[in-house]
């Protein structure tokens, strides 16, 4: 098994500046729509976590540490189902981002999305939607590549 692969966004770096650039104006959309950074955070860890992508799960983790997520919420995003610390906003952006996520098994079902359309209006549900297309493009580039995630020193996490 060969662990040297070829990292995308270094072979081919207009490519990716253009993938990163649609990510940063995913982020303004989610912004000017009514999602804060702490409910796409939410959704960017778990696509992520559902994709097995320990890179980009590390990198929003950081992030939403910022955006004000406690520990004990980051902890249960993998089983928000049988949680009761998300909101009802977070819970249907969750299911959102399964859809998305597996979205080859049946697409977008009608029961999800008049779901999550029962909880967003239409621009919140659109940026959302860009928010897990953009995490799940993001997610496959770094598996194919396997991105490295070492662990962390001592004094970076604390």
């Amino acid at each position: 098994m060969s662990e040297t692969r070829v990292h995308l966004s270094k072979t081919e770096p207009a490519a990716y500046q253009a993938l990163d650039e649609f990510s940063r104006s995913v982020g303004r959309i989610c912004r000017e729509n009514g999602i804060d950074d702490r409910l796409k955070e939410i959704v960017m860890i778990h696509c992520s976590q559902l994709n097995g992508c320990a890179y980009c799960t590390r990198v929003h983790l950081d992030r939403a540490v910022t955006a004000g997520l406690d520990i004990d919420t980051l902890m249960q995003i993998a089983t928000w189902r049988e949680s009761g610390v998300f909101s009802d906003r977070e819970r249907a952006a969750l299911e959102l981002a399964e859809a998305f996520t597996f979205i080859h098994e049946e697409g977008i079902s009608d029961e999800v999305y008049d779901r999550v359309g029962s909880v967003f209006t239409e621009k919140e549900y659109a940026a959302l939607s860009w928010a897990c297309v953009s995490i799940n493009a993001f997610n496959r580039i770094v598996i194919a590549g396997r991105y490295p995630v070492p662990p962390r020193r001592a004094e970076a996490s604390a």
